[in-house]
């Protein structure tokens, strides 16, 4: 025989009409002692209502949003007669499993993420306030997470230092670089154009004026994602969080400390530039990226160290605006990574315009003297010290895994920083997600914001996985570099037979129309298959080009796919066109001899 019980509202001190945050059972299932059955919140505190008998739950008299007492009813459940479980005592305080008890079991976190979930235990901590879903930072991945995980129904905290969202991306990263580096574009074609026949005096620059355009495109791009969240009615905290147990955060804000629980959290926090050792940091004339959207000034000379994407993109504006560049990289190489022909058209050109690049050598130290920033250099051929204006430290951005006290939350962070995740983008916790920068390269906005999505997904019970093919590198420099897929020096690393087809964009009726005929548009494919394997582009606007490679490569296109496809004329999108008829041999802007069969 069976019995049922109502199971009532118990004691919660002075609180009266308190809200009901999450109904964690539902009609016909089985619940043990002390299971959570909902979450109120109050004012000052939330906490959970533990079932005081295992049974069945048979009926529910309360919904999400239902304002609740001491004596309220909310469900009824049916005891088995046989069960042994002993009647325990409802304390709202008591220790509770997770809501995840209540829901299907998910998939367990890759080995990598060690230790396993199982040995987190979840109790929900009195806080502040409570989120079904918090996001710890509000960059493109974090907010894109926030935005999808609203739209899926879930109830949403979206914690941000910024007090704009957009987080490094939006407010001091991509975007300000991208204004600022389409002005050295117009620059240089208006010296450039002088070739044509079309000469223009020299460009007089209104540093204010430049600044509040720059500050403009932020302002108009943050204040719609403060529209977006408003509508999708996420609640945006300013602060600084950081976990303080396995389901709650510590939020640092402007008015004071709060605390906030939840259900399923996704760290979306970012990175942060490295400092190098043995340079004055503190000094007002050495800057990172941030520090040089900030624009100042312009500096007679400045030292670019880091010959990388950004360092690179940072030279390109401070060129256009007058200064003397120098570029120093400790490898033999700008833009590590990349492929050596695509780099050579860039590096031909800005040799031409800055200073000195210095590639193999080491900046030994800085020293900051009232004439200037005396550095110091050790290998390749650069001189043993000189003297600059500024200079920029771009030598790459490390995670943020070890400022967000993870371990406090059981949060597995490896010893660079990163967050090892699976392809649900979960942690070794299981309500605990990660995204962007922090899980690991390529360290870019693009890539976060998918993977924000598939958390948000996953968490709301989708059957989502990050599986992209790809992943496309942009470097906005002048040339523009783009690359996707593998690489040459990949392909012949991993013994792949491949074939490669690089058009020039001298044969180009668009880019000799545009005077742009340094370009190259390149294409690997499988020497079976014919498959394309990867891509890149040197040249104006390579980095809107690129993106037809990247829907080539996930659709498993072949060269006959690329070569067939009709390409508007002329323009620089059918150089990929042409590429590809290179390896067909079916190409008729070039002569290409044919090969002799063996």
């Amino acid at each position: 025989m069976s019995e049922q019980i109502e199971i009532l509202i118990p004691d919660i001190g002075d609180f009266e009409d308190v809200e009901i945050i999450e109904i964690l059972v539902s009609a016909g299932d089985r619940v043990a002692a002390e299971d959570s059955l909902i979450t109120i919140e109050s004012d000052k505190a939330s906490m959970e209502i533990p079932s005081p008998r295992a049974g069945v739950v048979r009926e529910l008299f309360v919904q999400l949003g239902s304002r609740v007492s001491e004596g309220t009813l909310v469900l009824k459940l049916e005891i088995d007669a046989s069960a042994a479980a002993e009647v325990a005592e409802p304390s709202p305080s008591s220790a509770s499993t997770s809501a995840a008890a209540a829901q299907p079991a998910r998939e367990s976190a890759p080995e990598a993420a060690a230790p396993v979930a199982s040995s987190v235990a979840r109790t929900r901590t009195r806080s502040d306030s409570h989120a079904e879903v918090a996001v710890i930072g509000g960059g493109p991945g974090g907010y894109t997470a926030a935005f999808r995980a609203a739209d899926l129904g879930k109830q949403v905290v979206l914690i941000e230092r910024y007090e704009q969202l957009g987080g490094v991306c939006l407010n001091v990263g991509c975007i300000p670089s991208k204004a600022l580096l389409h002005v050295a574009e117009v620059v240089n074609e208006a010296r450039e154009i002088a070739s044509h026949g079309v000469s223009f005096g020299e460009p007089v620059f209104d540093l204010d004026k430049l600044r509040d355009f720059k500050d403009g495109v932020v302002g108009s791009l943050t204040k719609g994602l403060s529209g977006l969240a408003d509508r999708r009615k996420v609640d945006v905290v300013l602060g600084t969080a950081r976990f303080s147990a396995s389901d709650q955060l510590t939020i640092d804000t402007p008015q004071g400390t709060q605390t906030l629980s939840f259900g399923d959290c996704i760290i979306a926090a970012g990175s942060q530039s490295v400092e190098l050792p043995g340079i004055p940091h503190d000094d007002p004339r050495v800057i990172d990226s941030t520090g040089a959207l900030l624009l100042a000034d312009v500096p007679v000379r400045m030292l670019v160290i880091g010959g990388g994407i950004i360092g690179l993109e940072m030279a390109t504006v401070y060129d256009a605006l007058g200064s003397k560049i120098s570029v120093v990289e400790l490898t033999d190489e700008l833009i590590p990574g990349c492929d050596r022909d695509l780099v050579k058209p860039l590096q031909n050109r800005i040799a031409q315009r800055y200073e000195n690049i210095w590639l193999g050598t080491r900046v030994v130290r800085v020293e900051a003297r009232p004439d200037g920033l005396h550095a110091f250099f050790e290998g390749g051929d650069a001189p043993q010290s000189q003297c600059f204006d500024r200079v920029l430290v771009a030598v790459g951005r490390r995670p943020n895994g070890n400022a967000i006290d993870a371990g406090k939350a059981g949060v597995a962070v490896d010893e660079r920083g990163f967050i090892p995740v699976d392809k649900t983008m979960r942690t070794n916790v299981e309500h605990v997600y990660a995204i962007g920068d922090i899980v690991g390269q390529p360290m870019l906005a693009h890539k976060a914001t998918h993977e924000g999505k598939t958390a948000a997904e996953v968490i709301a019970g989708l059957p989502a996985a990050f599986d992209a093919k790809t992943i496309p590198s942009v470097a906005y420099t002048d040339p523009e570099i783009a690359w996707m897929g593998m690489s040459e020096v990949q392909a012949k690393a991993a013994g792949i037979e491949y074939e490669k087809a690089s058009f020039p964009w001298a044969a180009s009726g668009r880019a000799q129309g545009i005077g742009r005929t340094e370009g190259i548009s390149k294409l690997i494919f499988d020497a079976k298959s014919k498959r394309i394997l990867g891509a890149g582009i040197v040249g104006r606007n390579a980095g809107e080009l690129i993106a037809e490679a990247v829907l080539a490569l996930e659709m498993g296109a072949d060269a006959e796919d690329l070569s067939l496809t009709v390409h508007p004329h002329p323009t620089l999108s059918e150089t990929l066109n042409f590429a590809s008829e290179m390896v067909e041999g079916t190409i008729t802007d070039l002569y290409i001899p044919k090969r002799k069969k063996k």
